[in-house]
């Protein structure tokens, strides 16, 4: 996944935001103050800018100058438009390994990552931490690879903040074109519950991504479970009719 300059910008800015750089309620630099510092046209300027309003992360206001905008109030905000922006969540939240083995994919593993049954797959659960609040895990992720990937055993453990489609593609060339997203309501199963520090059976959302290659073969996909309050999923929907 190449991403493009000015969404790069937007998630360093971001993240900036995140860790406090730029405090919530605090002015944010002007266009022509971040042109200087990062060197680049006032065109690809505003267009990260935009991307930052659209995340909810400043209000520009005429004559009143850029805000940096309050965070909401439990949870991690998770914006997404683009393949880019899956980037976000793993750079600011680190992945603790829980397991890694083989599997055989049953009827019913094999209908949710769409793949034949009894097909051997490489199997990694994680956890998402969130760094200000490390006692409640944002999500617990069952990521499900092909074992011609066998080394992605050590590169996860090296690169603790990539997504897993992120080293396939950094190590075997193979690069997510496309990503199937379900999200169903869900309760927390009894397993991993105690993991996530929530009640077995609570409020919860569970989040299936299939990647796909440019063929639209699934090289990988990942079956996240989040207990309720600790994620939101937001989503840009655009018209086609650039009319409208």
């Amino acid at each position: 996944m190449k991403e493009s300059l000015y969404k790069r910008i937007a998630r360093e800015l971001a993240q900036q935001i995140s860790t406090g750089t730029y405090p919530p309620g605090s002015l944010f630099p002007t266009e022509m103050e971040l042109c200087e510092i990062w060197q680049v046209s006032r065109h690809t300027m505003r267009e990260a800018l935009r991307e930052l309003t659209e995340q909810g992360l400043i209000s520009r206001r005429k004559g009143a100058g850029t805000r940096v905008c309050e965070p909401p109030t439990s949870g991690v905000n998770h914006p997404l438009s683009h393949l880019e922006d899956l980037l976000l969540l793993a750079k600011n939240n680190l992945r603790v390994i829980k397991k890694i083995d083989e599997i055989v994919a049953d009827i019913e593993l094999s209908q949710l990552i769409d793949c034949p049954p009894g097909s051997r797959w490489l199997h990694i659960a994680s956890i998402r931490e969130d760094a200000q609040n490390p006692d409640a895990p944002i999500c617990w992720t069952d990521s499900y690879a092909s074992t011609d990937y066998a080394r992605l055993r050590t590169f996860i453990r090296d690169d603790p903040h990539s997504l897993i489609s992120d080293l396939i593609e950094t190590h075997y060339g193979i690069k997510s074109h496309e990503v199937h997203q379900t999200i169903t309501a869900v309760g927390v199963p009894k397993k991993i519950a105690k993991i996530l520090n929530v009640e077995p059976d609570s409020p919860g959302m569970r989040i299936v991504r299939r990647y796909r290659d440019r063929d639209g073969k699934v090289f990988e996909t990942t079956i996240s479970i989040h207990p309720a309050g600790r994620y939101t999923c937001s989503i840009v929907l655009k018209s086609q009719n650039s009319g409208e």
